[in-house]
């Protein structure tokens, strides 16, 4: 083993003001700080009004985000040829528990008469249907895409509402219906999740210093960060570079605020460490920022290049919050790197009251570096004498804790089911279900030529799950003409001529009604068979819809998922060789992260399937928490490497390890229970996906930090000793 130095102090030798002074000249001292506070001041001032204003550029539609080359997409854009309306459907339910009385159905429909006159409906609303049973009536409401959705929503069920007659329920389901629920649950990102997310930060900074000027300080760095970011976002986003999503939009806040926070608790404990040996704040300020640069730079690096792995996704829903989120963690960087410095130098020691650190060189020289007492240092002491017992007994736990993974069902959840807790559309779905076909409203498209209409429509027609057929017609008055064995039938009495079908480019429109719920499973067998049976009887055809959308959907993300996952890996590995100049020792961090994603998964599936009953999980959703826990969790161990590899050159590796674990054990606990609150704050967003990545996240943040990284890594290193470092001179 090679023989360690003789201890002393990690950091420059204590800088006399003078000496900083003849090197720095005053009024430059003065000058950058003050700049760079300026320049983020301007930044944020004029990004903080975009928070209200993310929705000019996001878009919700499922559609929009599949590849180009995916049936549905095709079928979606060839959609405006056939009809230019550009109205998104909602579906009117009404229901009774009785027999629907004459008198009832007058009053439906004089309330149906009066809808077109209402804001954003469009002027082709279908006359009531009524139910087989004679318990419920459906009609069909066009609602101009351009609109505000759910206010047009909400407008026309609280009309319907107010005229229906007594012992009658109303619901407003179908595209519209889901879309203006989506718009409700996302509605409180801009105030409810970032409200929570800062106080919940607000409060673990207190706990953490003890002090109300520094939580601020690091509260405005992240703040000032996330604004500046979000204008870059938005102005991308108006120019068609990025698509933005409500998915989107919540996790790039969060993150931004979580990494902000995290590189700025890093670059706040080597200042608190700079200013014992410094009489000076600016020499402080200088010596924190080369102790802290090279780790929240790869820190930042390794989640930018985990996140532009996203770009290899078919679904830009995926690739689009590669750039998006690299963005934020980009901003966040820099703030943590200039304006939390300079705000700091600005205040200096008192940013610390009432626990100012005092300038004692000489107690810190004593002490070596490392403090003498406390949990980090007891922890320290039980990896030097059982290293081996504690990383086999971690190892054993997490494998358990994984095998719960074979129990997550991540292969696509209902359209109904996005939306957690109370929900009129998906209520209404159910109304429409006992008392019409299932999928009645978002019926199977299929664009197929003009002379293979006949065959397609057979196809249809003889599979058990479709209930009727339809062929888009603008000669019928309601816009459509049913399709049977025999061909297109006329509307009006027998022997009335059949309506000839609109035609685009040589194709037509047919509409499948299913006899299922549109995003069941029966419903996604069904689509299935018919594209298979259709691509023998029409080649050619193309089978879209919202059924096909969700299959075109899942499918893509699987992929993505396999692709993904490895190469996110294989970058991550090759990002710490780099910076550690080893080979051995990333490629235990590596493994030790993967082992802490599958037990942090088979943790979730044993809570989402017995705690939440959730109905599943959206096939994104392993590959969005492996992105987010690797990236992310992989940045204490480079917060705990950087300084192990620092303290193993001057008192040699196993010396090194325990003097890494004590200095950065507190720090690097605080950033991640402060990043697994800023996650958790995710959950308070009523949607399916995002509360499940708010767990995930979480879970796997507090294993990393309080497993992983504190018992796991140093104990398996502590064991294999300076071999870790091969094949570098430290080996």
């Amino acid at each position: 083993m090679t023989r360690p130095q003789p201890l002393e102090p990690p950091h420059s030798a204590p800088t006399t003001a003078g000496t900083e002074r003849g090197r720095v000249p005053k009024w430059l001292r003065i000058l950058l700080p003050t700049l760079l506070i300026a320049a983020w001041f301007v930044g944020a001032a004029v990004g903080g009004p975009y928070f209200g204003r993310v929705e000019e550029v996001s878009s919700n539609d499922q559609t929009s985000y599949l590849p180009e080359s995916a049936d549905a997409t095709r079928v979606q854009r060839l959609l405006g040829e056939f009809d230019d309306s550009g109205a998104i459907p909602a579906i009117i339910v009404f229901a009774s528990d009785s027999p629907l009385s004459e008198g009832q159905l007058t009053a439906i429909a004089d309330g149906l008469a009066r809808i077109p006159g209402t804001p954003g409906v469009g002027d082709e609303i279908s006359p009531p249907i009524p139910s087989e049973d004679g318990r419920a009536v459906q009609a069909f409401v066009p609602i101009q895409a351009d609109s505000d959705i759910a206010d047009v929503v909400g407008s026309v069920s609280d009309s319907l509402s107010g005229s229906a007659p007594d012992g009658v329920s109303v619901y407003v389901t179908g595209p519209a219906g889901f879309t203006a629920d989506l718009i409700a649950a996302f509605g409180g990102i801009d105030s409810l999740l970032l409200v929570v997310a800062l106080v919940a930060v607000f409060l673990i900074l207190i706990l953490v210093y003890r002090s109300l000027l520094l939580p601020v300080a690091v509260l405005a760095t992240s703040l000032f960060a996330l604004c500046v970011a979000l204008l870059s976002v938005w102005w991308l986003a108006k120019a068609g570079i990025l698509l933005l999503s409500g998915q989107t939009q919540g996790i790039l806040f969060i993150l931004v605020i979580g990494a902000a926070t995290d590189y700025s608790l890093l670059y706040v404990s080597r200042y608190r460490e700079e200013l014992r040996v410094n009489a000076d704040a600016w020499a402080a300020s200088v010596g924190a920022l080369r102790g802290s640069f090279e780790p929240i730079l790869a820190s930042g690096g390794t989640v930018i290049a985990g996140l532009l792995c996203l770009l290899l996704s078919d679904l830009k829903s995926n690739s689009t919050l590669g750039p998006v989120a690299s963005i934020g963690i980009v901003f966040a960087m820099l703030a943590a790197l200039t304006l939390l410095p300079a705000v700091l130098f600005a205040f200096g020691r008192a940013a610390f009251w009432p626990r100012r650190p005092i300038f004692e060189p000489d107690v810190v020289a004593a002490e070596h570096g490392m403090p003498s007492d406390g949990v980090w240092v007891r922890l320290a002491q039980q990896i030097r004498r059982r290293p081996r017992l504690i990383w086999t007994g971690t190892t054993v736990i997490l494998l358990v804790g994984a095998l719960g993974l074979t129990q997550l069902d991540a292969v696509g959840t209902p359209q109904s089911d996005l939306v957690l807790g109370a929900s009129v559309a998906r209520d209404g779905q159910v109304a429409l279900g006992a008392h019409f076909p299932a999928g009645s409203g978002r019926p199977v498209l299929v664009v197929v030529g003009e002379t293979a209409l006949q065959p397609a429509a057979d196809v249809l027609l003889a599979h058990g799950g479709i209930e009727a057929v339809s062929v888009r017609s603008s000669g019928s008055p309601s816009g459509t003409a049913s399709v049977t064995e025999d061909g297109i039938v006329g509307f009006g009495p027998p022997g009335t001529p059949a309506a000839e079908p609109t035609v685009v480019r040589g194709n037509v429109l047919l509409q499948a009604t299913l006899t299922d719920a549109a995003d069941s499973e029966a419903a996604a067998d069904t689509v299935r068979d018919l594209r298979a049976e259709l691509d023998v009887a029409a080649p050619g055809s193309l089978v879209g819809g919202a059924t096909a959308t969700s299959i075109d959907t899942n499918d893509a993300s699987i992929r993505d998922r396999t692709l993904i996952i490895p190469v996110v890996l294989a970058v991550i590995l090759v990002i710490l060789m780099l910076l550690l100049r080893a080979i051995v020792a990333p490629v235990l961090l590596v493994l030790s992260t993967v082992l802490s994603f599958g037990t942090t998964l088979g943790i979730a599936a044993l809570v989402f399937n017995g705690t939440f009953q959730f109905p599943g999980a959206d096939p994104a959703v392993p590959l969005f928490g492996f992105v987010f826990l690797v990236a992310l969790g992989i940045d204490y161990n480079i917060f705990l490497m950087t300084r192990v590899r620092e303290e193993a050159i001057r008192h040699g590796t196993r010396d090194g390890i325990i003097r890494g674990l004590t200095i950065t054990g507190g720090v690097i606990t605080s950033a991640g229970l402060v990043l697994a609150a800023t996650f958790a704050a995710l959950s308070v967003i009523p949607i399916l996906f995002l509360v499940q990545i708010a767990f995930i996240v979480t879970v796997g943040v507090l294993l990393d930090t309080f497993v992983v990284r504190s018992l796991l890594v140093p104990a398996l290193a502590y064991d294999i000793g300076r071999a870790i470092w091969w094949p570098s001179r430290l080996s």
